[in-house]
């Protein structure tokens, strides 16, 4: 066994963990809290000396050849290998064939630091490390996402020094370690010195709850957010909340030091009625995070990730699962400055373990696992009481979490009862007490990827403690679907105290500006784009289920109750006072009438307010009232109020009788002709004046391309072979000005699925009525649902343009809409791309009314269908690994569907709920006019 491969030797001559602080020489500066301006702290990121070698036994401490790599940085970014999945599972032993980083910096020490001590600090570095000065072993650290501070004085000289950090691939921690995300190693966080005198303080313990702060050093000063000094009391506290991040400033002072912490006050319980801050119920509207970034790996900057945390805070995000190891120090302080409700979990996940034989056994008690066997106790308690240590101090830190998607086991319970202990003012979170029933000492029971339906279940068992959703709506690809479905799900109990979406941001590693996953680097195994699952694209831009989440997260909801709207106020500790309404009156996707209110609605509260207009009786398309909630220009919700109205009918003019000509039928109406084959039943041209309009016929389909919220469902219709349907036509018949065809739609190789009429009806003034009659489920093999069923049919390229009366401006589903508002929007087929990083189906508009394409056609219904502009077909986008293989046919491809089914999150979570499935058995009744 190698010295790492020792599940006993995890740590030497590390610093016992502390509170994370910097320490300064004056009271100004601490107050300040900039710790670039502390002459006690010196950053040593930058550049370093570096080497890699494919095996560690090959690592020369006394290389003379170096390389140069930055600091902190991930070294497989910088072209040192490229990102890797697992290893064999042979606990505690990792690959003969280890790879390592050999880093080396000269630095200075001057007259004066000789005569302090001197640390330095490690805050992340992947996967062990192992530390020399001046040719002397120092230490050694395991724990990729813990803090490791080493006392260094011994070993300083003035003048020029060395250091020499050798990190390692894989040790025996590698197996708590297991995590859904690209496989880095290096020094990925920051490097510093700390100057500290003699007799300076170990460690400093704030505890504050709603009453008073309390300090473990006696020498110390609490200061308002203004900077105006209390003493050591505060007389009335001002409490700390995600929405209103009250921050008082204590300042220890010891010798010359001056130690600044920001301390909220505030107090967490639960109870049977739910979650409570400062006594208040509250919902967790969360997202989980991992770190990552599109071309540094694990690397982030503090700039970098101060503005992921606003933009959560712009989309209605109050909690943050810090999945699944603990961040860089600097996220908790911005979390307490920004607002945040933090579960903050311990740097554990073994789920690989899941995997460790050809048949999956689950998360069994086998003492294979690390959580299960007692020889890892001691490095798991570590890890644990290393977060605690570090983070104790600051108020967004509300749950302690031991970790993720390892098999509850005497470790895990051994954490919990180390938590209890240690820290019973926050409550405690496992997320694998689900597999033994919840009968663990948690706080709160938790669960991932449940359904309502399943919640519902959870809850009737008579267990009082609160349940949290620590993963749902997986974000992969196109979705998150039913975002609203579940918060409205945790509005409707007590002990719903919500969830986190999984998860934040889209992981991958751009090469030439393509963003690559799993698979693309040679890896032996690996999980394709299963990490491609961010609510945000990797550049932290937005998608619809972005905009979704927004909106679900609001905090705000209203319904119209006669000629008043009812106003619920979802915030927790903010009256709607506070901000302002503005209430628009829509006519056929038009704002018409607006008027800007402030409207006093103290939270958790409902109140009625009278609409400002008169309402329409009348309407063409649509009338809704909109309500904007304001922050300035800032818009931090809407909610659309459909009015009920009575709707203008599509009156064509006269009827035009229809001859019967040999194979085709071919009439004239407005200013187009129309052409539709007798045999096959579908138009096959359609021209304005000379120009053909159509590129291919206009048939009737039910593919789409597959979404990544598809997969667990799409290998049914692959095995139902609907993405190669054909109609067969069995007879028609002229009625008038009406041709009416018998048909049904097959898969190849399959007995038909669907029977129905098709019948096309001209009049004189260019209306053709289109319309569908049928019935799904003729082949009892066909499962559960279809994609979609519509009509597909391509224009020539330059009829890109677009404009239509619906749902807009962002795509939209059947649950996945609420983003979105009734309207009437111009658009392109270009327009309407989103790059998901596994190409799939996208731009999609429900509700829709009208529309008018760029060619001079025009679609209008009195009911509504949707609709799908694209420079793309289905096929290629169905078969597309990547954004660089898509290629466009040269043509314009248009879908007006009957329906399209939702989205879900069934890539790891539940399929499309029931509702917004285009069930396997439905009766259709589908008509839309084209002009």
């Amino acid at each position: 066994m190698r010295q790492y491969e020792n599940v006993k030797f995890f740590g030497e001559n590390r610093e016992k963990q502390r509170s994370y602080y910097i320490p300064y020489d004056s009271l100004d500066k601490a107050l300040a809290f900039k710790k670039e301006n502390s002459p006690y702290y010196r950053l040593l990121n930058g550049i370093w000396q570096f080497n890699y070698y494919e095996a560690e036994e090959e690592a020369d401490l006394n290389e003379k050849k170096w390389d140069e790599i930055s600091v902190p940085s991930c070294w497989q970014a910088k072209g040192y290998e490229k990102p890797h999945y697992p290893y064999p599972v042979d606990p505690p032993y990792v690959p003969d064939k280890n790879p390592c980083g050999l880093y080396s910096l000269d630095f200075e020490i001057s007259s004066e630091e000789i005569k302090d001590e001197m640390y330095i600090v490690f805050e992340g570095v992947c996967s062990c490390l192992y530390l020399y000065i001046n040719g002397s072993y120092v230490g050694y650290s395991t724990g990729s996402n813990l803090q490791a501070e080493f006392n260094i004085t011994k070993y300083l000289k003035k003048g020029k020094n060395n250091l020499k950090a050798k990190v390692l691939k894989w040790c025996a921690a590698s197996y708590l370690e297991d995590q859904d995300f690209f496989r880095y190693n290096g020094i990925f966080r920051d490097v510093y010195l700390l100057r500290r005198e003699k007799d300076h303080l170990k460690d400093i313990e704030i505890k504050a709850d709603t009453k008073k702060i309390t300090v473990s050093h006696s020498d110390y000063e609490i200061f308002t957010s203004e900077g105006v000094s209390l003493g050591k009391k505060v007389e009335k506290p001002i409490l700390w909340n995600a929405e209103k991040p009250y921050l008082y400033t204590v300042v220890v002072k010891k010798g010359r030091e001056f130690i600044p912490f920001r301390v909220g006050m505030r107090e967490v319980t639960a109870n049977k009625n739910g979650l409570f801050v400062n006594g208040v119920s509250v919902k967790l509207k969360g997202v989980n995070r991992h770190d990552t970034h599109p071309t540094e790996g694990w690397c982030e900057t503090d700039e970098y990730l101060y503005s992921e945390l606003l933009k959560m805070k712009e989309l209605n995000i109050n909690c943050v699962r810090t999945s699944h190891y603990p961040p860089t120090p600097e996220f908790l302080n911005m979390a307490d400055e920004l607002g945040f409700y933090v579960v903050l979990e311990n740097d554990d996940e073994q789920h690989g373990f899941n995997a460790r034989n050809a048949t999956w056994p689950g998360y069994d008690d086998s003492g294979l696992w690390p959580s299960n066997n007692p020889e890892w106790k001691s490095m798991m308690l570590d890890r644990m009481e290393k977060s605690l240590e570090r983070d104790k101090n600051h108020a967004s830190v509300i749950i302690w979490s031991v970790g993720n998607e390892s098999t509850f086991g005497m470790n895990t319970a051994a954490m919990l009862a180390y938590l209890k202990e240690r820290d019973p003012s926050r409550l405690r979170h496992a997320e694998r007490a689900s597999a033994i029933k919840h009968v663990a000492d948690v706080d709160i029971r938790s669960q991932m990827y449940t359904d309502p339906a399943s919640m519902d279940k959870a809850i009737a068992t008579g267990d009082e403690r609160p349940f949290f959703l620590c993963e749902y709506a997986h974000a992969m690809g196109n979705g998150p679907g039913s975002m609203v479905d579940y918060v409205e799900k945790f509005y409707s109990h007590p002990l719903f105290i919500g969830g986190c979406i999984w998860e934040w941001t889209d992981h991958t590693f751009v090469e030439n500006g393509v963003p690559k996953y799993g698979g693309d680097f040679g890896e032996e195994t690996h999980d394709s784009n299963f990490c491609c699952d961010g609510l945000t694209f990797y550049d932290r831009s937005y998608k619809a289920g972005t905009l979704s989440a927004k909106y679900a997260y609001q905090g705000f909801t209203a319904e119209l109750k006669g000629d008043k709207i009812a106003i619920t106020n979802r915030y927790d500790f903010t009256d709607l006072s506070e901000l302002d309404l503005k209430i628009v009156l829509s006519v056929d996707g038009k704002e018409v009438k607006e008027q800007l209110m402030m409207v006093e609605v103290a939270p958790h509260k409902t109140e009625e307010i009278e609409i400002p207009f008169r309402l329409p009786k009348d309407a063409e398309m649509n009338a809704a009232i909109i309500i904007y909630l304001m922050k300035g220009k800032e818009v931090l919700g809407f909610k659309e109020l459909i009015i009920d109205t009575k709707l203008k009918k599509i009156k064509p003019g006269a009827k035009i009788k229809l001859t019967d000509g040999e194979n085709k039928i071919t009439v004239k109406t407005g200013d187009k002709e129309y052409t539709i084959n007798k045999v096959r039943g579908v138009i096959t041209s359609i021209k304005k004046g000379k120009t053909e309009l159509l590129a291919t016929d206009m048939a009737l389909t039910v593919f789409r391309a597959t979404t990544d919220n598809d997969r667990n469902i799409r290998h049914t219709w692959y095995d139902n072979k609907i993405d190669h349907v054909h109609q067969k036509t069995y007879s028609y018949k002229i009625t008038g000005n009406k041709i009416t065809f018998d048909c049904s739609l097959a898969a190849v190789s399959r007995v038909p699925f669907m029977g129905y009429t098709l019948s096309y009806e001209f009049f004189e003034d260019g209306y053709v009525k289109v319309s569908v009659n049928g019935q799904i489920g003729i082949n009892p093999a066909l499962k559960e649902c279809l994609p979609r069923l519509g009509f597909e049919f391509a224009l020539n390229k330059e009829n890109d343009k677009f404009t239509y009366a619906g749902y807009g401006p962002y795509e939209n589903y059947a649950d996945l809409k609420n983003h979105t508002t009734f309207g009437v929007y111009e658009s392109t087929a270009e327009g309407e791309y989103v790059p998901y990083i596994r190409p799939q189906e996208h731009g999609n508009h429900t509700g829709a009314k009208r529309l008018s394409l760029g060619c001079g056609l025009n679609v209008l219904s009195d009911g509504v269908f949707e609709f799908n502009v694209s420079e793309y077909d289905t096929a290629t986008l169905n078969r597309a690994e990547h954004i660089d293989e898509l290629k466009k046919n040269g043509l314009t491809n248009v879908r007006i569907d009957y329906k399209v089914g939702g989205i879900g999150s069934g890539s790891c979570g539940p399929y499309t709920f029931l509702p917004y499935r285009l069930l396997n058995t439905e009766k259709v009744d589908f008509e839309f006019y084209l002009k």
